[in-house]
């Protein structure tokens, strides 16, 4: 199977089932050796009405979980599956909820440099919230993370304290709305097929193998 496979993934950078999506869907990959496939990055925000400082997360995550053992629950049972994937959640470090639109629009110039740029950035962006703490709605920590993937710094910096590419972003989150994405992570494989969730690695690997021995055989729209 030599041609490449596209999967688009739709995703908000604060999701953490989209950062164990995102190594899930690595590992798939990794195990599919005779399938090539190339991954790009699509916005979504999971509200989007969090203004541009960010909120204070304990406040935030109390207001929509409440006081009591669910949160700790939903963290615990999510550290517990983030080290199978190799991430070492550290939710009690992570001190802002932001607002994810500029780190959608640094993302999206990170296509332009190319997939791997792409997809090197949206891991130091996971990381960076998740394991470190740092406020991903940050300028500085946008930029710094824009160098360690390779971009051109000196674009970003220039570009993000404008609306360089603010409605572009919406447009693209309205666009999976009105797609039926209504939760996160979504795998789009060539466009048409949707696997919804953090799908365990198998699922996703088999998936992907399944479109692509059919696009292979001229028989994408059989299969789906």
């Amino acid at each position: 199977m030599s041609e490449t496979l596209s999967i688009d993934v739709v995703s908000d950078i604060v999701c953490p089932w989209c950062f164990l999506g995102e190594k899930r869907l690595q590992h798939a990959i990794g195990s599919l050796k005779d399938v090539s496939v190339e991954v790009r990055w699509r916005p979504f925000q999971l509200d989007p009405t969090i203004p541009p400082e960010g909120k204070d997360r304990k406040a935030y995550m109390q207001a929509k979980f409440g006081d009591g053992d669910r949160l700790k629950q939903i963290h615990a049972n999510l550290v517990s599956l983030g080290a199978v994937e190799g991430i070492s959640f550290d939710f009690d470090a992570i001190k802002v909820a932001p607002n994810t639109l500029d780190a959608h629009r640094v993302i999206r110039w990170a296509g332009t440099a190319g997939v791997a740029v792409q997809n090197k950035l949206v891991d130091r962006l996971f990381s960076a919230y998740f394991e470190r703490g740092e406020n991903t709605g940050d300028p500085h920590v946008l930029i710094e993370a824009a160098r360690e993937a390779g971009m051109d710094v000196s674009i970003v910096e220039t570009l993000l304290p404008t609306d360089a590419d603010v409605e572009a972003v919406r447009a693209e989150i309205a666009t999976a709305a009105r797609m039926g994405i209504t939760g996160v992570p979504c795998f789009l494989i060539e466009g048409r097929y949707a696997v919804m969730g953090a799908q365990d690695t198998d699922t996703l690997a088999d998936a992907i193998r399944q479109v692509a021995e059919a696009k292979a055989r001229g028989e994408l729209e059989k299969a789906i």
